[in-house]
């Protein structure tokens, strides 16, 4: 790994004034989406191509479980001992959450410098937010010495900003789903196709579960540029036997204990992790951190302190970020295995969302719906259309001012519910902003 001088200081625990960051970046170049590599290309050449800088990287891409496949990643390879950076995408506190660096968060002034070199050198021309922000995040990874870079797709993968590596170390694909048609197509094949765009030759790649068209298109991809696939039931299986998690490669078995994060299907998503750490030549010992050292927010996230946890009383408080169809179902499968109690829905979402995909799984599973807005999120729907969709798939609904409001009016009626607050990520960030 070729690296460069630097003066960026690692930041453990950081705080919270990255609203200056983003609101500077939010007002010079707009957070819209326009797939293209023209502008990225142009500025990372301009910064000396800090792409070709990097430490191996493992280039994710999906539809769902990339954050848990990534904070597992992370567990595991850090676990083991090495240094480990990671971009993500989108934050849910603080913008620094995106970019970790060997291990820990950038601060804001390191990432301030950044943003001012990038925009030095990008001279005025047009960039998107999310363009530039990836580029500051690449000159930062490549500044500060690692073992591996984990590296999330933002949208899609063909013409995402971060597909700007030729040689990745490794590639995964998670479970391919509907999400984003506007941008990645209408049918499952043309998202599949946009998500295979990742695949480099010669460059293995871990493919999780998928419908069979997804995985056609990724396989003819995978053929077209010679990148080996490692695909789940066919080169490694992953199942759940009294607790424990057995895995099955060609190199063996493994008998490990269930994930941390909560759901059936991070078992599958922990089968896509140890074929990655297989596929890299990780040591034995990041594989049970990976697993019961993993730490992701708002993925099924039981609260358990602050105030919104205070005004719940006696009533549970869960948080989800899921957002699409899958995520739904999803829900159900993990409710459903809880100790039951009444369960009770504070929603909101985006407009660029399929809510009545998302919640149709869920109307035979909870008994109400508060429908919230998303404030200081353009994309949102208003909690009027937030509740009308709930009527529409059957399931009782009222609208409330704030997640805090909802939890009061919930547990008047019923002191011990199952509440649980879902449906986007920025949603889940505010909560746990206002959660303290």
């Amino acid at each position: 790994m070729t690296t460069e001088s630097s003066d960026i200081v690692l930041e453990r625990t950081g705080t919270d004034g990255s609203d200056i960051i983003l609101n500077r970046m939010m007002s010079l170049h707009p957070k819209i989406i326009d797939l293209t590599l023209d502008r990225v290309w142009r500025l990372l050449r301009t910064l000396g191509d800090p792409q070709d800088k990097l430490p191996p990287v493992i280039h994710i891409a999906g539809t769902n479980a990339k954050g848990s496949v990534q904070a597992m990643l992370r567990a595991g390879l850090e676990g083991a001992g090495h240094l480990v950076h990671a971009y993500t995408s989108p934050h849910l506190v603080r913008f620094h959450e995106r970019i970790r660096l060997a291990g820990g968060l950038i601060s804001e002034p390191d990432f301030a410098r950044l943003l001012d070199e990038c925009e030095t050198a990008n001279g005025g021309a047009e960039i998107t937010f999310f363009e530039i922000t990836t580029c500051a995040a690449l000159l930062a990874f490549a500044r500060i010495p690692a073992d591996h870079l984990l590296l999330e797709v933002g949208l899609g993968g063909r013409l995402d900003a971060t597909n700007v590596v030729d040689r990745p170390a490794l590639t995964v694909i998670t479970p391919v789903s509907y999400d984003h048609q506007q941008y990645l197509g209408e049918t499952l094949p043309e998202i599949a196709g946009e998500k295979a765009g990742i695949l480099k030759r010669g460059v293995p790649c871990v493919v999780g579960p998928q419908e069979d068209t997804a995985l056609a298109v990724i396989e003819a991809q995978a053929a077209r540029v010679g990148a080996p696939l490692l695909v789940h039931g066919q080169h490694w299986h992953v199942w759940e036997e009294r607790g424990r998690l057995v895995f099955q490669d060609e190199t063996g078995l493994l008998d490990l204990p269930m994930p941390a994060l909560i759901g059936a299907h991070q078992v599958s998503n922990a089968g896509i992790v140890l074929a990655a750490l297989r596929a890299i030549g990780a040591p034995d010992t990041a594989y049970e951190p990976a697993l019961t050292q993993v730490h992701w927010p708002a993925r099924m996230q039981r609260l358990r302190t602050g105030p919104l946890v205070d005004a719940a009383g006696a009533a549970e408080l869960w948080l989800d970020g899921g957002h699409n169809p899958a995520a739904g179902a999803a829900l159900v499968e993990v409710l459903g295995g809880l100790p039951h109690r009444p369960l009770h829905l504070i929603c909101g979402m985006l407009n660029t969302k399929d809510i009545t995909g998302y919640l149709r799984p869920l109307a035979g599973l909870a008994e109400t719906l508060h429908a919230v807005d998303i404030p200081g999120t353009e994309a949102a729907l208003g909690p009027a259309e937030v509740a009308d969709a709930a009527l529409s798939v059957g399931l009782q609904s009222a609208q409330s001012p704030s997640p805090r409001d909802a939890i009061r009016r919930i547990t008047a009626a019923d002191p011990t519910a199952r509440i649980l607050i879902c449906g986007s990520l920025y949603l889940a960030g505010l909560v746990l902003r206002e959660n303290g």
